[in-house]
């Protein structure tokens, strides 16, 4: 099974951008869908983005569509989320998640990270 990692995370002024890194170990990458999610504070935890194992296929949020771009790297191990323009309102803990396609809810899932923090704001 995939184990994962997030990196990337930290403070930002709003419209400005971070990458999201997601770190996988274990057996069986290139055959995992990969999902990004996050859970703000007192919220539940939301889809944000997702590809298909081949990296043809991507879905989004409507909430951060054309301001984020999730990306993966079979050959690493590793996938991506740029966030720019970031908002307030993007601020929460993001995970990243495998699982067996590009589902947008989070119980489609198998293996998760521990998360990393993004807090936007001036």
């Amino acid at each position: 099974q995939v184990q994962l990692v997030e990196s990337g995370g930290g403070l930002v002024q709003p419209g400005g951008a971070l990458r999201l890194s997601c770190a996988a170990s274990g057996r069986g990458f290139s055959n995992v869908a990969m999902g990004w999610f996050r859970q703000a504070p007192g919220k539940e935890r939301e889809f944000v983005a997702t590809i298909n194992r081949a990296a043809i296929t991507t879905d989004y949020a409507d909430s951060v569509k054309g301001r984020f771009i999730i990306s993966r790297d079979n050959a690493k191990n590793m996938a991506y989320l740029q966030m720019n323009v970031l908002k307030p309102e993007d601020t929460a803990l993001y995970y990243c998640a495998a699982g067996g396609w590009p589902a947008t809810t989070s119980s489609e899932y198998f293996s998760w990270g521990q998360g990393t923090q993004v807090t936007v704001s001036s």
